[in-house]
């Protein structure tokens, strides 16, 4: 068991990275564990157009690995672990339980972020990463040339779409409504792309093929009107699923699985606080997961200046 940290950050994706940042500069004792590769989701697109301070846009690991560095140089501590339970410890303390270690905090910030959801459907799972994929820019070079897909009908899924149209021969957008629910720049860059084809009211029943993605089966939610159709790649991009099952039930969370957060990001128990999108607070940007991230950090202070 290591030593008791004043704040211990879970996740280090941009809330994450942010709420260290002011947790290192206010002379906490900060670690920040982090399962994988600090950045988070976000990593899984190359560039963003609208955070704040980049008039042309700036590349997601330039900027994550700029978040990390000033992190670092506050004195944040950052390592690899994936914390498998959350739990009470002696007195005011938490104790996180990782694959390595056990740990001790006085605080805790859970900035643990989302996971892609899934259609769920036959055949899905079975030609996931032979056709199937849940990330355009980790896999659209393979689709030169190709007919794709993409399910979806938000910011994210229109983002995707519109990305793919640099490799794919034809991009079908695939949505379960008429109307999107993305901004209003992305649909009316995917209205007027001549290489995206909406395809609306409608979802897809099955994945097919045998040892690579043939086609989907498709339906019509009006009509009923089935039909097959022949596509090279399917892109899935229907949201995202908290990643909460660390924390059993010691937390409130909401009917999405998402931490409801109250005033200063503080959760259901008293010394934890959570940011970014694994809360309820959040709308899957960078921006406001960062600024997450900064208030749970201020909160902590605070707490831990009542504490002492």
């Amino acid at each position: 068991m290591s030593g008791i940290y004043d704040v211990i950050i879970v996740g280090a994706g941009p809330a994450g990275l942010a709420a260290a940042i002011y947790t290192g500069r206010a002379r906490l004792e900060t670690l920040l564990l982090e399962k994988a590769l600090p950045g988070g989701q976000i990593l899984l697109a190359d560039w963003i157009e609208n955070y704040p301070g980049f008039a042309e846009g700036v590349g997601t690991f330039p900027l994550m690995d700029a978040f990390r560095a000033q992190a670092e140089r506050f004195g944040a501590k950052i390592e690899v672990d994936e914390i498998a339970d959350l739990q009470q410890g002696e007195g005011p303390l938490w104790k996180l339980v990782g694959r390595d270690k056990t740990y001790q905090t006085r605080t805790v910030i859970v900035a643990t972020g989302a996971a892609h959801r899934h259609l769920e459907v036959p055949g899905e799972a079975e030609l996931t990463g032979r056709g199937v994929s849940f990330c355009a820019t980790c896999d659209g070079a393979f689709f030169r040339d190709k007919l794709v897909s993409v399910v979806g009908g938000g910011s994210w899924a229109l983002t995707e779409a519109l990305f793919l149209t640099k490799f794919a021969r034809l991009v079908k957008l695939i949505h379960r409504r008429q109307g999107f629910r993305a901004e209003k720049i992305l649909r009316e860059r995917v209205r007027n792309h001549e290489k995206i084809e909406l395809v609306l009211d409608t979802v897809v029943d099955t994945v097919n093929g045998k040892d690579k993605l043939e086609s989907l089966s498709l339906r019509n939610v009006k009509t009923g009107e089935a039909w097959d159709e022949s596509m090279d790649g399917l892109f899935v991009s229907i949201g995202m699923l908290p990643n909460t099952g660390f924390l059993g039930s010691l937390l409130e969370l909401n009917e999405w699985g998402e931490i409801v957060v109250r005033k200063k990001m503080a959760t259901s128990q008293p010394g934890i606080y959570a940011a970014g999108d694994v809360t309820d607070a959040c709308s899957n940007q960078v921006a406001i997961a960062s600024g997450g991230g900064v208030e749970a950090a201020l909160a902590v202070d605070e707490y831990i200046t009542d504490l002492d």
